[in-house]
């Protein structure tokens, strides 16, 4: 018998008596809300499954798969101890929940965040073997969504001002927003320099529980790309607890100022990671909301969370209910096809910046918000790269990534593969930003103002989509400035798109003299 097997027999005991029974799946794995918080111990029961074709449908991060799986079998073991029933169940979602609504009545659950459990799932709920309450773990409502956005485009500055506004949550009472103003964004966007120090990532102490899903993912999905750390993952509610408290005291006093900030030698400076903890619910999002506006903070700090919490969360996830996944929308406006290169697995590319933050994903499953989008995505988007497969590829790279958070966020902002549904203009940028943000251009092969690919790719993403865009003002300048450049130029920005692009394609590595004018 299993390690984890013991210790859940031996927690649950000889408990007796009738039980409502709860499915609660595997990104819902707390009490606090829904069916289970409404339930004394004794009178409830759960079911949980671990499903091995689910990590096997695509090459999840190791690191992905252990937290998953640690994750909910603490929580199964913490139920336990709370007097809870468990039936903890190996074996696909749907015919494991069909087979025991025969035998246990029908099951209640929530309804999943993901799309794709609630398609795996939707034949049950419709014959009645499985009843959907709503999902109680969202801060805003459908309401919130069609009261102030409306039909598209989109824009989440408009609904976190109906949120804030009707919620009161940093408002005045004259009902204007604390400080003045909605967001505090443009305060928020210093380069770090090296000093102060960012408060050390804590790390935890692994049991018996996460040791054997560590052996059982290096085992069974041993094939699975990525470093699987069990000293970085937040297992129990009690490790979850310390990651939250370090977060609260060490991070946010000091998160607003370097959010957007990108450093080789530092991949989390103020930021919580929180993101894959929250997305499991192990703790929830009202929870921190709670707990953040309790805070004594900059108030550039505290808004600047709330509004990544409160704001583009929540955003992104009723745009992803509204479109069905982004299905019912345009999906590939630009038409880009091009592979996903190599790089993004790993493969040295040449380009420090893209290789620091690749060598950082695979390690560890995560690198904050700003190196995803103006990394990760940008030179994706620079190169054409089919948004799908980038879509693909942060699905199952980061510890966080759920359907419901990487389409909005990859088809939808950093690929701009939706347009101007959600976002105004596709979030490009040369060398110069990655060099003001970062200290990645230091060490790097290429000078970021003499020779760096970036920027002529820039040039020549421009030139190449200028039909698509034209028309946009927020790219009236950016088009105005391309539109200068010379036919030699613009002739030496294709061929270095075209270049890049072929090298990075074949799994090659990009050096001065492939791009030299």
């Amino acid at each position: 018998m299993s390690v984890f097997r013991r210790a859940l027999r031996e927690a649950m005991g000889e408990g007796s008596g009738a039980r409502r029974w709860v499915y609660v799946p595997y990104d819902q794995l707390t009490h606090a809300i829904g069916p289970l918080s409404r339930l004394r111990p004794s009178e409830a029961g759960i079911v949980l499954i671990e499903n091995p074709e689910k990590g096997a449908r695509r090459p999840y991060h190791k690191q992905k798969l252990a937290l998953v799986l640690t994750s909910q079998r603490h929580f199964a073991l913490e139920q336990a101890k709370r007097g809870v029933a468990v039936r903890y169940e190996v074996g696909p979602y749907g015919d494991t929940l069909r087979r025991l609504s025969g035998e246990l009545g029908p099951l209640t659950m929530m309804r999943p965040a993901e799309r794709e459990l609630r398609e795996e799932l939707a034949p049950l709920v419709q014959d009645g073997a499985l009843v959907e309450e709503p999902h109680e773990g969202w801060l805003t409502t459908p309401e919130d969504f069609s009261a102030s956005c409306g039909d598209p485009p989109w824009r989440m500055d408009t609904f976190y001002r109906h949120v804030r506004t009707r919620t009161g949550i940093l408002m005045d009472d004259d009902g204007q927003p604390a400080g003045g103003r909605l967001s505090f964004d443009a305060d928020n966007r210093k380069a770090w320099p090296g000093e102060p120090a960012p408060p050390e990532v804590p790390r935890f102490r692994p049991d018996d529980i996460t040791r054997e899903v560590a052996a059982l993912v290096e085992d069974r999905f041993g094939g699975h790309p990525g470093i699987l750390d069990v000293g970085a993952l937040p297992a129990s509610q009690a490790q979850v607890r310390r990651l939250w408290d370090w977060a609260r005291t060490s991070c946010l006093p000091g998160f607003g100022p370097y959010e957007d900030a990108m450093a080789s030698g530092e991949r989390t400076l103020w930021h919580t990671r929180i993101s894959g903890v929250l997305n499991l619910h192990r703790i929830t999002p009202r929870e921190v909301l709670d707990d953040v506006l309790a805070l004594e903070l900059p108030l550039a700090s505290k808004e600047g969370f709330i509004r990544q919490l409160l704001g583009w969360r929540e955003f992104v996830h009723h745009v992803h209910e509204a479109t069905d996944g982004l299905r019912s929308v345009p999906s590939n406006v630009l038409g880009a096809s091009r592979d996903l290169p190599a790089a993004w697995w790993g493969t040295p590319s040449g380009l420090r910046c893209l290789d620091e933050v690749v060598r950082a994903v695979w390690e560890e499953g995560y690198s904050h918000h700003i190196t995803r989008l103006m990394v990760l995505s940008n030179l994706a988007l620079l190169l054409d790269v089919d948004p799908r497969q980038l879509t693909d590829w942060f699905w199952v790279a980061y510890t966080d990534a759920y359907d419901w958070v990487v389409e909005p966020n990859v088809l939808g902002m950093g690929a701009f593969a939706t347009g101007t549904l959600m976002i105004t203009k596709p979030y490009v940028s040369g060398a110069a930003y990655i060099h003001r943000m970062s200290d990645y251009c230091a060490g790097c092969a290429f000078h970021p103002k003499k020779d760096c690919p970036i920027t002529p790719m820039y040039w020549a993403f421009l030139q190449r989509h200028r039909a698509s865009l034209e028309g946009n003002p927020r790219m009236a300048m950016p088009l105005a400035s391309c539109a200068r450049r010379s036919d030699a130029q613009r002739q030496r920005d294709a061929a270095v798109f075209e270049r890049v692009g072929e090298l990075l394609t074949a799994g090659g590595l990009v050096r001065p003299d492939d791009v030299a004018p």
